[in-house]
């Protein structure tokens, strides 16, 4: 298997998706944030990988993945990660999705339950309305000039440089700045800066999140669901966690972390996510539970489903 540090490449649908995959065992698929890529999670895929298989791929438009003028919706990225998964010949996954990439694994969750074993939210978007004022402005014309003037070669290193400075400072406030360096760096790419607007522009506006999965929340009754945040997350707050379909979740609060917990206790981040995958057994799609969920639209549809179902038999439903 290749070293954790490498990045593969697959061309799909006249794409290059770079990719990182490593160890053995079942499919844990790792989806990171906005602007991010795949290196995000470097500090956890060793010891992930030591239980699982980890595929931790650069979103289309991010990293070292092609930025074309393509599809950048939440629907988008959900199928391009079934068919990166479906090349990779990988059937079914646990999807952990961080902050965009939260909403990604919830769509992908949606989309393709019947590939999908259990989600881990981190930090996730699409839970609520608020997020920091750095990602919408993203939306507001004329941004894109702003960003290329902010990250003009004579002072991006400066820049950068002291936002790694004040990361290492104890201020809270400034935990996640060498996270925010990087991605500073990146938007200097004007191909970088058009993707990343383009997908700030299908999930939220200058007034925040428009796109949420929280009328749909009731289908993870079906699945199981882990939530982990920062409790000191300056992007997107912490109380959202309140908002996750908590009838099926376990919702763990770190303290001490801002908006990547995975970096700040990346041990305790990967015994959470150990110890969800052995405490929960893979979902089972089966159409007739789906379909009576659907029906009804609401967190008490199990109730009224006949137990033949568990056993295999579809319900009839007037």
């Amino acid at each position: 298997m290749e070293s954790v540090e490498d990045v593969q490449y697959l061309v799909v649908h006249g794409y290059r998706r770079a990719f990182r995959i490593s160890g053995s065992g079942p499919a844990l698929l790792l989806l990171h944030g906005l602007a991010c890529d795949s290196s995000t999670w470097l500090d956890v895929i060793p010891t992930l990988s030591e239980h699982f298989t980890v595929i931790a791929p650069d979103l289309l438009g991010h990293g070292e993945s092609d930025k074309p003028d393509a599809d950048y919706s939440l629907g988008g990225y959900a199928n391009g990660m079934r068919d990166l998964l479906t090349v990779l010949g990988i059937d079914k996954v646990t999807v952990v999705g961080h902050s965009f990439g939260g909403g990604v694994a919830m769509q992908f969750a949606y989309q393709f339950p019947d590939r999908t074993e259990r989600v881990v939210l981190v930090s996730t978007g699409g839970l609520g309305k608020e997020v920091t004022p750095l990602i919408r402005f993203l939306t507001v014309p004329g941004s894109s000039a702003a960003l290329a003037a902010a990250t003009f070669r004579p002072w991006r290193p400066l820049v950068a440089a002291g936002m790694r400075a004040l990361s290492r400072t104890p201020l809270t406030a400034t935990r996640d700045l060498d996270e925010v360096a990087r991605i500073y760096e990146s938007l200097a790419d004007r191909a970088t800066r058009r993707a990343v607007q383009r997908v700030t522009s299908h999930v939220l506006n200058w007034k925040g999140q428009f796109v949420t999965m929280t009328d749909r929340s009731y289908l993870a009754r079906l699945m199981p669901v882990l939530v982990v945040w920062g409790s000191d997350d300056m992007v997107i707050p912490a109380k959202h966690a309140d908002f996750a379909p908590t009838q099926v979740s376990d919702v763990h609060v770190l303290n001490d972390a801002g908006h990547f917990p995975h970096k700040d206790h990346p041990e305790e981040f990967c015994n959470l996510v150990t110890a969800f995958i052995a405490a929960n057994e893979p979902a089972h799609y089966h159409r007739g539970r789906w379909r009576a969920l659907l029906r009804r639209g609401d967190q008490y549809a199990l109730e009224s489903v006949p137990a033949a179902v568990d056993q295999g038999v579809e319900p009839a439903i007037s």
